[in-house]
């Protein structure tokens, strides 16, 4: 796969907010051959710079959770137990699993949560990834199109069912860390992914507010993970329809408390709370939310 000119690379980066760093890394990283592993907390934009990228190029994109029941006969493929009994094994009766199309046709295999998935399904990967070919029991030798690569993603803060790569998993990928965007890139995007008119100063003011509050939850000390930019959005669409039900705007008396009502519906699946801590998701909420609206609020006030 030649590198791509720039002409391409900027189209591709118009579709992403604030990524040109890993985009660049990223798409000299697989036009280079690399197999690589994207690192970050989800919400990050992992899976729409790939969707980006093999649009553009027009590779399939095949997918694959990473989850206890990837084993490797579902990453690889099967044999139909059916076919088999009327015409016996051969390749006809092979069903291909996500490694085995991306294989054949030359696409991108994407595994989400990598490091979720069993050991010896990694382990099945190997070969793929070293030699680009996998031998399939009573088919062949599989070698894959030239196109093909292996990217997937993982959380470095979820340790909780997760595996430890192997050396030997680890020394085939490179690594991209995507950690999250800053606040006026998560503005942005809500605004997009929203359909926000931004000349609405109520829906202005709801996005900055949510974008605010959404952020928070990422450094509070009682909060092992916050929530991504999906929370934010969420709690835009959230807020501003409770809003419009009670005939409210962002002047109102009573916009601080639907945001809270909002934030608490958004939000509170979303975060994990640390263990050591006896608080629950809505009185951290509750605390975020008073120090954004009254605590801020008060120390704004001139005297």
């Amino acid at each position: 796969m030649a590198p791509q000119p720039n002409a391409v690379r900027d189209r591709i980066a118009a579709r992403i907010v604030g990524r040109e760093l890993e985009l660049e890394l990223l798409m000299a990283a697989i036009a280079t051959g690399r197999d690589v592993v994207l690192e970050g907390p989800p919400g990050t934009s992992k899976t729409t710079m790939l969707k980006a990228i093999t649009n553009e190029w027009t590779v399939s994109l095949v997918l694959a959770e990473g989850n206890a029941e990837l084993t490797p006969a579902k990453l690889i493929g099967y044999h139909d137990p059916a076919q088999v009994m009327r015409v016996g094994y051969n390749s006809g009766t092979f069903v291909d699993g996500p490694l085995v199309q991306a294989m054949r046709q030359g696409g991108f295999l994407y595994i989400e949560e990598f490091n979720r998935a069993p050991e010896d399904t990694l382990n099945a990967l190997l070969t793929a990834i070293a030699d680009r070919s996998i031998a399939i029991p009573r088919v062949g030798v599989l070698v894959a199109q030239p196109t093909f690569r292996v990217l997937a993603s993982m959380n470095p803060y979820d340790n909780v069912g997760t595996t430890r790569l192997s050396t030997s998993i680890r020394d085939r990928l490179c690594r991209i860390e995507v950690g999250y965007q800053d606040a006026l890139c998560e503005r942005e995007i809500v605004t997009l992914r929203g359909g926000i008119d931004a000349a609405d100063a109520c829906a202005g003011r709801v996005v900055n507010d949510a974008v605010a509050l959404t952020r928070a939850t990422r450094v509070h000390d009682e909060i092992r993970q916050g929530s991504s930019v999906r929370g934010a959005i969420d709690l835009c669409f959230i807020a501003i329809e409770l809003l419009h039900q009670r005939g409210l705007d962002h002047t109102a008396d009573g916009y601080s408390s639907t945001v809270l009502d909002a934030m608490l519906a958004a939000l509170s699946g979303r975060i994990s709370i640390d263990e050591a801590s006896g608080a629950t998701p809505a009185s951290v909420l509750r605390e975020i939310w008073e120090n954004h609206f009254v605590l801020a609020e008060a120390l704004a006030e001139p005297g």
